[in-house]
C-alpha cells in the first residue's frame, strides 16, 4: 500500500512538474517574442503575431502530449488574468481628447465590421464565432480585441490563430499603400491621421503606417487608435452576452429543455475588467501603476498566444482553407472603404 502511495505521489510530483515545464516553454517564447519585436525595424511586426507564429512553427517539431495541460491553463487562464489587467489601462476619457469626428467614423466602420461580416460571413462559409474574431479584430484593435472576446464566446484556439492571422496579413499589405494611397489622394495629416487610425487595425500597424506619411499624421493616427480601443468595453460585455445565452440555450438542450442557472455559466472575470476600467477612467489607478498593469498585460496576452501557436498545427491552416483570409481581407478593404467615405462626406479632405 505504501508503494502504491508513493508511486502516485511521484507520479502526480512528474506532472506537476511537467506542467511547470510546459508553462515555462510558453513564456520562454513569449520573451523571444518581445526581443525580436524590438529587433525588427519600424515596429512593422507586433510581439503576439511572432509568438503566434513561432509557437506554430515550433509545435510542427514539438508536440508532445505531456504539453497540453500546460497549453489549454495558459491559454485559457492566463489569456482571462491579461484581459482584466487590460481594463487598468483604459480611460474613457481619451475618448475627449480626438474629438466628435472620430466617433462618426468608427461608428460606420464597426458597423460594417459587425453588420456586414454578419452577412459575408456565409458566404465564405465560416461559423459566427471566426467571423466575429476576424470583425473584432479589423474594427477594434486587431490581436488585444481577438484576445479579449475569445474567451467570452468559447472561441477555438485554432480560430483564434486564423483570426489573428488573417489581420496580420492585411496590416503588412496596408502598412506599404496606406501613405501612397493617402498622398495620391491628396489628405491632409488630419485626415490621413483619422482614416489610418480607424481602418488599419493593429496598433503596431497603426503607428508604422501614420508616421510614414508625416509625423503629425502619426501623432494623430495614434491618438484615434487609442479611442478606437475603448471598444473593447463594451464589445466584450456583448459578446460576453450572446456567449452566455447560447450556451445556456446548449445546455438546456443536452438537459432535456430543463432550466440552467444562468450564474454559473457568466463569464465573470468581465465584470472586475469593467471595474478596473471605470476606476482606471475615474483617475483612481496612478499613471505609474496602470503602465505596469499595461505592460503586464500585453505580455501575458504574449504568453497566451504562445500557447495557442504551440497547440496550434501548421496542417489546421490547410483544412481551413483560403476562406478566414478572405473573409478578412474583405471586411478590411470595406472598413478602409468605409472610413475613406465618411471622412470625405464630413469635408476633412
Amino acid at each position: 500500500m505504501k508503494l502504491i502511495s508513493f508511486l502516485h505521489m511521484d507520479n502526480k510530483l512528474r506532472k506537476r512538474g511537467m506542467f511547470v515545464i510546459g508553462v515555462a516553454i510558453c513564456i520562454l517564447v513569449a520573451i523571444l517574442s518581445v526581443m525580436l519585436e524590438k529587433l525588427i525595424p519600424g515596429e512593422l511586426l507586433g510581439s503576439s503575431i511572432i509568438a503566434l507564429f513561432m509557437g506554430t512553427i515550433i509545435n510542427s517539431f514539438f508536440h508532445p502530449d505531456w504539453i497540453k495541460p500546460a497549453l489549454k491553463f495558459t491559454s485559457k487562464r492566463i489569456l482571462k488574468v491579461a484581459i482584466l489587467l487590460l481594463g487598468a489601462s483604459l480611460s474613457v476619457n481619451t475618448i475627449m481628447s480626438v474629438g466628435k469626428m472620430t466617433f462618426f467614423v468608427m461608428l460606420f466602420t464597426f458597423a460594417m465590421c459587425f453588420g456586414g461580416g454578419f452577412f459575408i460571413r456565409k458566404l465564405f462559409g465560416l461559423n459566427w464565432k471566426l467571423s466575429n474574431l476576424i470583425s473584432a479584430g479589423t474594427g477594434i484593435c486587431g490581436g488585444s480585441a481577438v484576445a479579449a472576446i475569445a474567451p467570452v464566446i468559447d472561441a477555438d484556439d485554432k480560430d483564434i490563430a486564423f483570426a489573428l492571422s488573417s489581420t496580420f496579413l492585411f496590416d503588412m499589405v496596408m502598412i506599404a499603400l496606406y501613405p501612397i494611397m493617402g498622398k495620391a489622394l491628396g489628405m491632409s495629416d488630419i485626415a490621413y491621421g483619422i482614416w489610418a487610425g480607424t481602418s488599419v487595425n493593429d496598433t503596431a500597424s497603426v503607428v508604422a503606417s501614420g508616421y510614414a506619411f508625416s509625423e503629425a499624421a502619426g501623432d494623430f493616427a495614434t491618438m484615434v487608435k487609442l479611442t478606437r480601443t475603448i471598444a473593447i468595453i463594451p464589445t466584450v460585455l456583448v459578446f460576453a452576452y450572446i456567449g452566455t445565452r447560447m450556451k445556456q440555450k446548449e445546455l438546456q438542450a443536452e438537459s432535456g429543455g430543463k432550466k440552467v442557472n444562468i450564474l454559473k455559466i457568466i463569464p465573470w472575470f468581465i465584470g472586475e475588467f469593467l471595474i478596473l476600467a471605470i476606476v482606471n477612467s475615474a483617475g483612481f489607478i496612478p499613471v505609474a501603476v496602470s503602465n505596469i498593469m499595461k505592460t503586464a498585460s500585453k505580455f501575458l496576452m504574449v504568453t497566451a498566444l504562445a500557447a495557442i501557436g504551440l497547440g496550434t498545427d501548421i496542417k489546421d491552416f490547410k483544412k481551413a482553407g483560403l476562406s478566414p483570409m478572405f473573409y478578412g481581407m474583405t471586411i478590411d478593404t470595406l472598413v478602409t472603404l468605409t472610413a475613406l467615405v465618411v471622412i470625405w462626406c464630413m469635408g476633412l479632405m
